[in-house]
Order: C-alpha cells, then structure tokens, then sequence
C-alpha cells in the first residue's frame, strides 16, 4: 500500500510539474508566433513601399525632381492608403520613415496614417502617399508618439516632373512635401488633420524591443549590414535615388 500511495504522489507531482512547465511555455510561444508574424508583416510594407516609390520615381511626368529629393532630410512612404466617404470620411493605412543620416539613410521606422476629410466627396480608393521632410524640424516632430501632419508640421503638395526644380518653386518653405498616386474613383477629397502613430508593435518586432522614435532619434547609428535583411530593401532603394549623406 505504501508503494502505491507513492507512485500516487509521485505521478501526482510529475503532472503539476508538467502542467506548470506547460504554463510557463505557452505564453512564450504565443510571442513567438506574434512576433514572427509581426516580422513578416514589416517585411511585406516595406516591399510594397519600395515597390511604389520606385514606381513614382520610374515615371517621367511624375518623379519627384532629384534636388528636390536631395535637400530631403527624411522620407515617408505610405502605400495604399485606403480613402471611403459620404460626405465625412475617412482615411488610413500604414507604411515606413527613413531619415537622412551621416552614413546613408537610416533603417525604416514603421509608422500608421490615419484621418479625416470633410467635403463633398463619395466613394472609395487607395492612394499611395510619399512624403518629403525638408527639415530637421519636421523630422524632429516623428520622435513624438504621434504627430498631425498640417498641424504641428506644414503640408504643400510638392513640385513633380523632370523639368520641375527646387530653384523654381516657392513651395519649399513647407517642413513636408507631399506626392500621391490615386486608384479608383473618388471625389473631391481634402486632406485635413493626417495624424502619423508608431506602429510599435513592428518597430519591436525588427528592432529588438526599440520604438519608431529611437530608431529615427538623431544619435542612432545603424550601418547597412546591421539593417534586418528582412526591410534592409528600403535604404538600399532610397541610397539608388539619393545617396547624399547629412
């Protein structure tokens, strides 16, 4: 009997143990999984904004002009932004910043779009945004958790085309430069109050446990090779257009 009884406890005492082994490791394979997919999901906007900006730059009538592209300080690229309304609608999506930096451009930084539009306007479409930070200022504005673009920073639509060229245009005395591409139908949207957020949960997964501030923070240093081979395409696209270093 006694034997029994302590087989009993010992078979007792393996299933708590493996219950709490399997208690202690559930938890860890879940942020396993999260941040595998949160990898992937970078790896992916960062393909489909250097997909776009490759594409706007590949176009004659609407490139943006090279020295225009050289006094840039940061670039951001949105791609498929999703615009629908009634009258009051709505804008969002998601995409990457990289910022000048002594060495090239910086790793990107995963940021999500979002806002409103007033107006009369019906309908629905995706439009790819790239926008151009002409100062440090403005730059300076994305280490916050948030920003309004047009708010804190300035907003024009920027000069495009070959034949266009910084020396000709008013227009960069604006912090931000703005290019679009639309798809689909939409009518008479006006953008008001874009608000740019750290998507962290990206910037995290890539970057070891750093947010988008950090990893565009003026001090921060990264060489290409130190880059995550998985959005490393997004500096080397950039450095093909312009490889002026600050």
């Amino acid at each position: 009997m006694r034997n029994s009884f302590q087989r009993g406890t010992a078979w007792a005492l393996g299933l708590v143990l493996m219950l709490g082994l399997m208690a202690a490791v559930a938890p860890a394979q879940r942020r396993n999984t999260a941040r595998a997919k949160d990898i992937r999901e970078a790896s992916r906007k960062a393909n489909d904004a250097t997909r776009v900006f490759t594409q706007l730059m590949g176009t004659p009538d609407s490139e943006i002009p090279r020295d225009i592209l050289n006094r840039a300080e940061a670039i951001a690229i949105f791609p498929g932004v999703l615009q629908a309304a009634f009258g009051i609608g709505g804008r969002g999506g998601a995409g990457v910043i990289s910022r000048r930096t002594a060495s090239g451009w910086s790793a990107p930084a995963f940021f999500k779009i979002g806002g409103a539009s007033i107006g009369a306007q019906i309908g629905a479409s995706r439009t790819d945004y790239v926008l151009l930070f002409m100062n440090t200022g403005a730059v300076d504005s994305l280490l916050q958790d948030k920003v309004e673009v047009g708010g804190e920073a300035g907003i024009v639509a920027g000069p495009y085309g070959r034949r266009a060229s910084a020396s000709t245009t008013p227009s960069l005395d604006a912090g931000i430069l703005s290019y679009s591409r639309s798809k689909g139908a939409y009518i008479g949207a006006a953008i008001r109050g874009v608000v740019l957020n750290q998507d962290n949960d990206l910037n995290r997964a890539i970057y070891s446990g750093k947010t988008a501030g950090e990893v565009l923070a003026p001090g921060m240093t990264m060489s290409m090779s130190q880059i995550p081979a998985t959005v490393r395409i997004v500096p080397q696209t950039l450095t093909r257009y312009s490889a002026r270093r600050r």
